[in-house]
C-alpha cells in the first residue's frame, strides 16, 4: 500500500467547501472512475490509463500524480489544499489523560 503513496497529496474541489485528497493511485482511479461518463475527454482516458500503468508498476508514481493533476487543472478543480488542516483544529474537551 505505502508503495502506492504520492510524495504529496492532491487536492479537489469536489463541490462549494468539499476538498478531496488524492493520496495515492488507488485514490487517482477511483476519483476517475467516479467521473461523470458525459464529461469523459481524452485528458480523462490519458490520466485513468496513466494511473493504471502507475498502479500496475508499468510507470512511475510521479506520472500518476502528475496525470489526476493536470487532468483536474484542466477540469478547474484543482485546489491548493484542504481550507482546514487537520492541526488546526482545537481538541473537545480533555487532556486527552485516562481518568483514574
Amino acid at each position: 500500500m505505502f508503495s502506492k503513496l504520492f510524495h504529496r497529496p492532491v487536492y479537489l474541489e469536489e463541490r462549494e467547501n468539499l476538498v478531496r485528497e488524492i493520496a495515492t493511485v488507488g485514490d487517482a482511479i477511483d476519483c476517475l472512475e467516479d467521473w461523470p461518463e458525459r464529461e469523459r475527454d481524452l485528458i480523462h482516458e490519458a490520466a485513468l490509463k496513466t494511473c493504471y500503468m502507475a498502479h500496475d508498476g508499468l510507470k512511475p508514481l510521479r506520472a500518476a500524480r502528475d496525470a489526476i493533476r493536470a487532468f483536474a487543472k484542466k477540469k478547474g478543480i484543482l485546489a491548493k489544499g484542504p481550507a482546514v488542516k487537520p492541526w488546526m483544529i482545537k481538541p473537545i474537551g480533555g487532556s486527552g489523560r485516562a481518568a483514574l
